[in-house]
């Protein structure tokens, strides 16, 4: 119903972005990875009990496959231009806050603190679950979708509108922007025939040399007249080039470092591996037992082979993501600023 209501200005499946599109994805991957702790958490502590307790992990295995669903559902909401289909999302995260808030409560008044793993994770799920809830609540506030009279209209960019752009990266989502899968189209008719400048299309606005031009020449004024008294030289033009072109070079090294961060956790990780496996005897013995069940530690959790195995499969994958992500925004900013120039 939405999708047919509201592709009808647009000839590409995808949209101008939600507000906070970018912090929603980002807090759904931390959620997502937060919940996997949970998982584990669960078995582990599961495994060390003497009676079965589905408990421990199997409301975390909902709730990981309720935040895909989000997200996907998300995603299908944003493309068909249909913000009404938010309130579901508003009513889920807002229930999903209370409960977790009910259950970090619980834990407070048992005597569970900071030095059990299960009581840390509850809170960083009580955080992120409020601040999706702040997301959705935002959407509201900026296009007025419900509880306001007067709906905020929304017109389709120039480049969704023009079927000779194909060059969509700075409206898909950030999934495929991280993952590169909006290529995808190029890549198959690649691979089918040579392809010419008629099938890449034409550029996005934002990427042609005229529009970067004018922003830098713009940068460049605002530099002249800050110093109208001293002569211009190249001091002027740099300063310029890193006010038109500073924020996406700075977005770029900020990737690179993180990457560079998480080249640390590679050999931490398989160091802790071949410690515990070299003592010979991988189990958890944990001491503090509340409620009928062990809470195990974050240093107890970190003594398990399989779970450092897991967040080494995982530190890997977003070094990568980063350090592809950190070499995209430095080429796109060079072509940018070379045309401008």
């Amino acid at each position: 119903w939405g999708s047919q209501s509201s592709k009808v200005h647009i000839h590409h499946s995808t949209w101008l972005h939600f507000p906070g599109h970018n912090l929603r994805w980002i807090l759904t991957f931390i959620l997502l990875f937060v919940l996997v702790c949970e998982i584990a958490e669960g078995i582990v502590s599961d495994g060390v009990s003497e009676s079965r307790h589905l408990h421990l992990y199997m409301p975390a295995g909902m709730a990981f496959l309720a935040a895909i669903t989000s997200v996907v559902y998300y995603h299908n909401i944003e493309t068909s231009n249909f913000p009404k289909l938010l309130i579901a999302l508003l009513f889920y995260w807002t229930l999903a806050f209370i409960t977790k808030t009910i259950k970090f409560v619980k834990f407070c008044d048992n005597g569970v603190g900071f030095s059990q793993l299960r009581f840390c994770l509850t809170g960083l799920l009580v955080v992120l679950y409020g601040m999706l809830l702040a997301v959705e609540m935002n959407v509201i506030r900026v296009r007025r979708y419900v509880f306001f009279k007067t709906p905020k209209e929304v017109k389709p960019p120039e480049d969704l509108q023009d079927l000779g752009v194909r060059f969509l990266q700075p409206f898909v989502n950030l999934l495929s922007k991280g993952t590169y899968w909006w290529m995808n189209t190029f890549i198959k008719t690649a691979h089918k025939k040579p392809i010419d400048l008629k099938t890449i299309g034409k550029l996005p606005i934002a990427m042609r040399a005229l529009t970067n031009y004018i922003l830098l020449n713009e940068a460049f004024e605002a530099q002249k007249n800050k110093r109208s008294s001293s002569p211009q030289g190249s001091r002027s033009i740099w300063r310029a080039l890193c006010c038109a072109f500073g924020r996406p070079l700075l977005l770029s090294s900020t990737f690179r470092i993180l990457a560079d961060l998480l080249g640390f956790a590679g050999p931490l990780c398989i160091s802790g591996i071949v410690h515990n496996v070299g003592k010979g005897n991988n189990t958890i013995r944990p001491q503090t037992k509340i409620l009928g069940v062990f809470f195990i530690s974050s240093q107890e959790f970190l003594s398990n082979a399989y779970v450092l195995a897991v967040l080494l499969f995982f530190a890997l994958l977003l070094q990568r993501t980063f350090l592809q992500a950190s070499y995209y925004v430095a080429i796109e900013t060079g072509i940018n600023l070379r045309g401008a120039i």
